[in-house]
């Protein structure tokens, strides 16, 4: 593999997202949207470009504010509601057309929430590291973009992505569902960015990534994956002794560093048995494993499938699209 390269640019060579943007919502007040819990390895997103909402999670009743600048991902497909806030029954709701995209639109009092809502899919067995470090509710803002002296920064970058996304949404523009695909995928990359650089995601690897001390162990397993990396090499790449590194590291993602290394072993294996040319013993040295056995072993136990039958699998599941699936449900109605 290529050295010097950026965490990110690592995670998402090995973790295949595609995105969709699915509807507009241009909602009056009273409104509210319900979303129950997603299909595997799809991550519902919300893009508020104006208005105000509230994002709650009706199984532990936590509740987040989003306005104008805001995008919430979902990244566990976890069951949600958006609302207005008020407490009101929603009004009534209805379709038009308006672009490639559809609009869902209210009629009511006060500010309209004009809000881009999709969703990005996670190319299996990678939603298994989505699930284990990524936090089941993930929120970024663009607000800080409009600020002149940022114009050039990552925040602004996704400022414009957002409202490129929402003119295509709202015309029929030669390649434009081709676009808007493109441009939700490209979504998925510029959020995990800002999140990793603004901090205050919680524990997992973006909080790895954003803590200065840990990320060369994080670059180390990305870079290098085949390497037989110890806690006490992995320590020293960060400047600390064994004992320090195990705890910060479990204290930040919320396991071990080596629980992480073979998350990514694994991750990178089940990419290469998706190539029938390759063999199970080549793709063994890949992931870091001297022993076949040792590797299919660990490989089995990580997805309960041995390496030959999740090739079986996937060619077979690459032959052919994940199933569609509904928006969510908005007054009541489908969306």
């Amino acid at each position: 593999m290529k050295q010097n390269v950026d965490w990110l640019t690592r995670f998402m060579d090995l973790v295949t997202v595609t995105g969709r943007l699915e509807i507009r919502c241009a909602l009056g007040v009273p409104w509210r949207v319900d979303y129950a819990s997603s299909p595997a390895r799809e991550i519902p997103f919300h893009a508020v470009l104006r208005g105000r909402a509230i994002l709650e999670n009706p199984d532990d009743g936590q509740r987040r504010e989003l306005s104008g600048g805001d995008i919430a991902l979902l990244p566990h497909g976890s069951a949600h509601v958006l609302h207005d806030g008020s407490g009101l029954p929603p009004l009534p709701v209805f379709d038009r057309e308006e672009g490639i995209v559809p609009v869902r639109a209210s009629s009511g009092d006060g500010e309209t929430l004009d809000m881009l809502c999709g969703r990005f899919l996670v190319v299996p067995p990678h939603d298994k590291l989505i699930q284990a470090y990524f936090p089941k509710t993930l929120i970024v803002s663009m607000r800080e973009g409009r600020d002149a002296a940022k114009t050039d920064s990552y925040v602004a970058r996704l400022t414009r992505l957002v409202e490129v996304m929402r003119s295509e949404s709202a015309e029929y523009g030669l390649g434009g569902p081709a676009i808007l695909d493109a441009l939700s995928s490209a979504l998925f990359a510029l959020v995990l960015r800002a999140a990793s650089e603004s901090g205050g995601t919680g524990d997992g690897i973006l909080a790895l990534a954003g803590h200065p001390r840990l990320l060369p162990a994080l670059m180390a397993m990305f870079d290098d994956p085949a390497h037989p990396w110890t806690l006490p090499e992995l320590a020293q790449r960060c400047s600390m002794s064994r004992a320090t590194f195990m705890r910060h590291f479990q204290s930040t993602t919320g396991r071990s560093a080596m629980d992480l290394l073979t998350d990514v072993r694994m991750s990178v294996a089940a990419n290469e048995l998706r190539n029938p040319s390759v063999s199970v013993e080549s793709i063994a040295g890949v992931a870091g494993y001297q022993s076949v056995s040792a590797f299919r072993k660990v490989f089995t136990q990580w997805l309960g499938v041995t390496p030959g039958e999740w090739r079986k699998q996937a060619l077979c599941a690459d032959a052919g699209p994940l199933p569609e699936t509904g928006a969510g449900a908005v007054g009541g109605r489908q969306a």
